[in-house]
């Protein structure tokens, strides 16, 4: 083989290793560090009857945020999909799941795109997170993709509900664990078109939960009770009503100066109203949440139980994004956040892995040629 081809073969190999390495490898090596958080016997919940099921494996994650023909240029676009695309498959592969919640801002122009550009959305959602069969996926909607209250039609409502399955207010049950998915919109306690819906599928919720649990003072029906009861997991787009994030120590909070800012209620988080009433019926071990794009855990501001909120899975949103793992039995509860490759790793990888490449290739090229000349000085001085 020539040397000359040598070298480009070489080159394109070393390149396309880093490639390879930046687009694909970092992601496994990343994802396996974060497994499923073990049960702890001090968190039982010695209320709730034990239960004989496997403990469920959910897998959360909020604001993925994809792009419309508006914002974003289009290798934006392209990169960001990329790296949550990788991500979620990444996740699949090495946990899992059973159950998975995404939980608003599906889109980043959903609110104010057209027909078919929506449809679009449906298509390439299901297609980056495609999820294996025997894995089911549930949606919570977000203000980015139907819009914040005032802005919210009828129109914009029924075709995010048809498109992902999201009602205002939805009920799942699995192996004994309770999860409520609420649109945060419909919170608002005026009487709109939305709002009346999920306050009377709140309260029939609630109503089911304490025939379930022997607690309701009425008449309960059969069609009233679940197999088994356990306090449920709240799972929408906002967070339950805060001042600031201050108190969020998590690895993936705000930065101190975003910390300190005021949230507004129903824009940043839900009302303080809201939020009581929603603790007070369901009265949840655990609420999930996303939309303000960091990381907080916290005590619910009613009860004995956490707010976990999760940043956004997008690197446009994120440096450093995450997703959630959660173990649930009907008595216990285990929560783990999984960190995923921070976009300026893969920048510094590319820039330094780029350099020591055009390095090395500069100095193959270089000793090419002086051994070159050396040989045509040596054969010369031979004759």
């Amino acid at each position: 083989m020539k040397p000359n081809i040598q070298f480009i073969l070489n080159a394109t190999l070393s390149f396309l290793g880093l490639f390879f390495y930046c687009e694909y490898v970092i992601y496994f090596l990343v994802l396996r560090d974060c497994d499923w958080p073990e049960l702890e016997q001090s968190n039982i919940d010695h209320s709730i009857k034990p239960h004989n099921e496997d403990p469920v494996r959910v897998m959360v994650l909020a604001d993925t945020h994809l792009l419309g023909s508006r914002n974003g240029h289009w290798f934006d676009k392209l990169r960001r999909e990329w790296q949550m695309y990788r991500s979620f498959q990444t996740a699949m592969t090495l946990h899992q799941p059973d159950l998975i919640f995404v939980l608003g801002d599906l889109t980043d122009e959903g609110l104010y795109c057209s027909s078919s550009e929506f449809d679009y959305y449906v298509k390439r959602f299901y297609s980056l997170f495609a999820v294996p069969e025997g894995t089911k996926m549930y949606v919570a909607v977000g203000n980015h993709d139907i819009g914040f209250h005032y802005g919210i039609s009828p129109y914009l409502n029924d075709r995010f509900v048809k498109a992902f399955n999201s009602p205002p207010v939805q009920l799942v049950t699995f192996r004994g664990n309770h999860f409520v998915l609420v649109n945060s919109m419909a919170l608002e306690g005026d009487g709109c078109f939305l709002c009346r819906s999920a306050e009377l599928q709140l309260s029939n919720i609630e109503k089911i939960l304490k025939c379930t649990n022997g607690t309701y003072a009425g008449k309960c029906d059969g069609k009233k009770k679940l197999s088994l009861y356990s306090k449920p997991i709240l799972m929408q787009h906002f967070p339950l009503h805060r001042e600031t994030d201050i108190e969020c120590t998590d690895y993936d909070a705000a930065p101190i100066a975003i910390k300190k800012n005021r949230f507004r209620e129903k824009w940043d988080c839900l009302g303080r109203e809201a939020t009581h009433q929603l603790l007070n019926q369901l009265k949840p071990r655990l609420a999930v949440s996303g939309h303000v794009h960091h990381g907080c855990t916290k005590k619910l501001p009613i009860g004995d139980g956490l707010e976990v909120t999760l940043s956004s899975f997008s690197w446009r949103n994120k440096n450093n994004p995450t997703y959630g793992l959660f173990t649930f039995t009907p008595n216990n509860y285990a929560i783990s956040k999984c960190a995923m490759p921070k976009e300026s790793t893969i920048i510094n990888l590319y820039i330094f892995g780029g350099s020591w490449l055009v390095l090395w290739l500069a100095f193959s090229v270089y000793m090419g040629t002086r051994r070159r000349k050396i040989k045509f000085v040596w054969g010369t001085s031979t004759v």
